[in-house]
């Protein structure tokens, strides 16, 4: 009978942004050690996608650790020191009794105070440890940072194709697919990158509308074909302020160099007149109130500057703020991080009336407390499931509070808020309200493009702001565009074969 192929699995997934400076730990991650990693099992999440081709294709996974946070600020050097060593210590462990192979989720974007390329440092330790000939692939967001180091330890790789993010699961089945070809005998993939030094945010980066989305469509195209054995066009995340900040293009071949080279250039140099067009498109705060306020239909103001899914900190009043002074009158539903605000709410009970403030208890450099005087309407226990993955959510205690013509949503804890969860866990529909605040660049479709008359991107400060010039690299390579407006662009492939 022939001997099952045991693949170690692990996961370590952080986004950070450099720009939140509350800086992130070891207690903001979800960890599962051994059998609870199947947690994930069925879930649109990478492990998920994995866990199913592993049982079509009778690989054996061994557990070792997975490691999930949320968007933050930079990892602390005691949180990373803390995680990293547990992290080895499952690998080592789970990889004793003989593995064939690495299945290793990440996401890319991650950061910490003392180590700027945690992946890298992980794949590194993870080679040294199975030695050179045993098939290393990983799966990465396309919003990740796939540097050098990263690139000389894996054998495969799959990126996500998506942006809103749905194809978790799918993504965590091609890295499966991929490895099985290795165990099977392919030959190791040829890789080839070209890095793009540009930033770039905005609707264009929609991948079922944007000019971004055509070029996915091309690399996707090439996997389907069998021309690539994975291939992906990565645009980082422009708030995790690393050395190798940039987008790239990333195409892996079975052993063809220059096909590899050849598409490889080809989607960049594509790319690179594309991005102007993929920049934030912003509107002023006052103008988008003044024409929320002629509208009859339902409008989104996007609070993309404090999107907690990309790593900003969720205190940001200053959308209520300019609201209430600008006289808006109609039903607004926001939401909001405010731990002070969230325990009042809590003693005070429901029905009470409290005077609180909302907003600026994080990042105080950029927000000021706005003084409210508020109804208590509901509170809970900040509990709930992201609509598209299904993986929990937990904000704290959390307080629903009325003012005026106002309805707010107030969490204890930062999370993410790239979907409706929160609201519909809390008791509220968005389509109930005349302007609804959302704290993510972007949503499905389905969300709330697809009844509004018009989602305004509202151009005010944050951590996450899609006005990147405004943000303040000093890490990342120079010149980079749109920072350095006259960047210029000579595309150059490297290769990387193991």
């Amino acid at each position: 009978m022939t001997r099952k192929h045991r693949i170690l699995v692990a996961e370590c997934m952080q986004e950070i942004s450099s720009f939140n400076p509350l800086v992130s730990g070891y207690e903001n991650f979800h960890i599962e050690h051994g059998e609870q990693m199947r947690a994930q099992d069925h879930l649109n999440t990478g492990l998920g996608g994995a866990f199913e081709v592993f049982r079509e294709v009778g690989i054996e996974p061994v557990l070792a650790m997975g490691a999930r946070a949320g968007s933050a600020g930079i990892l602390s050097a005691e949180g990373w020191t803390r995680l990293s060593a547990e992290l080895m210590a499952s690998i080592r462990e789970a990889a004793a009794g003989g593995v064939d192979g690495v299945y290793f989720s990440m996401h890319g974007a991650m950061a910490a105070q003392n180590e700027l390329d945690p992946e890298g440092w992980l794949l590194t330790e993870v080679r040294r440890l199975i030695g050179p000939d045993k098939p290393i692939v990983i799966t990465l967001d396309l919003h990740g940072i796939l540097t050098d180091r990263m690139l000389r330890q894996i054998d495969g790789l799959a990126i996500y194709h998506t942006y809103p993010h749905v194809d978790f699961a799918s993504t965590g089945q091609r890295a499966a697919r991929v490895l099985h070809r290795l165990l099977q005998g392919a030959r190791r993939p040829t890789i080839a990158r070209v890095v793009i030094p540009a930033l770039v945010r905005g609707d264009e980066l929609i991948t079922k509308t944007g000019c971004y989305g055509e070029l996915i469509r091309e690399a996707r195209r090439l996997e389907l074909e069998g021309a690539a054995m994975s291939a992906g066009i990565m645009i980082g995340n422009p708030f995790t302020d690393v050395p190798e900040l940039c987008c790239q293009v990333v195409v892996a071949t079975e052993d063809d160099e220059a096909r590899a080279s050849a598409e490889a250039l080809r989607l960049a140099q594509e790319f690179w007149p594309r991005r102007h067009r993929m920049q934030g498109k912003l509107i002023s705060l006052e103008r988008a109130i003044a024409q929320a306020a002629s509208m009859p239909g339902p409008v989104i103001f996007t609070d993309a500057a404090d999107a907690t899914s990309s790593g900003a900190t969720g205190d940001s009043n200053l959308i209520l703020r300019g609201l209430r002074d600008a006289g808006y009158r109609r039903r607004v539903l926001a939401q909001i991080v405010d731990a002070g605000a969230a325990q009042a709410a809590h003693r005070a009970g429901v029905g009470a009336t409290i005077d609180v403030t909302l907003g600026g208890s994080i990042d105080a450099g950029r927000f000021t407390p706005m003084p409210v005087r508020a109804r208590v309407q509901l509170l809970s226990d900040g509990k709930a499931r992201l609509e598209t993955m299904k993986i929990g959510l937990d904000a704290g205690p959390t307080a629903v509070l009325t003012f005026d013509n106002f309805t707010v949503v107030v969490f204890s804890k930062t999370l993410s808020l790239f979907d409706r969860a929160m609201y519909f866990a809390n008791g509220l529909d968005p389509q109930d309200f005349d302007l609804t605040v959302v704290k993510s660049p972007h949503t499905e479709h389905h969300m709330y493009d697809a009844w509004v008359d018009a989602n305004f991107n509202v151009d005010v400060p944050g951590a996450t702001s899609a006005n990147l010039p405004t943000l303040g690299h000093t890490i990342c390579a120079r010149p980079m565009y749109p920072m350095d407006a006259d960047t210029t662009f000579e595309p150059t492939v490297t290769i990387y074969r193991r």
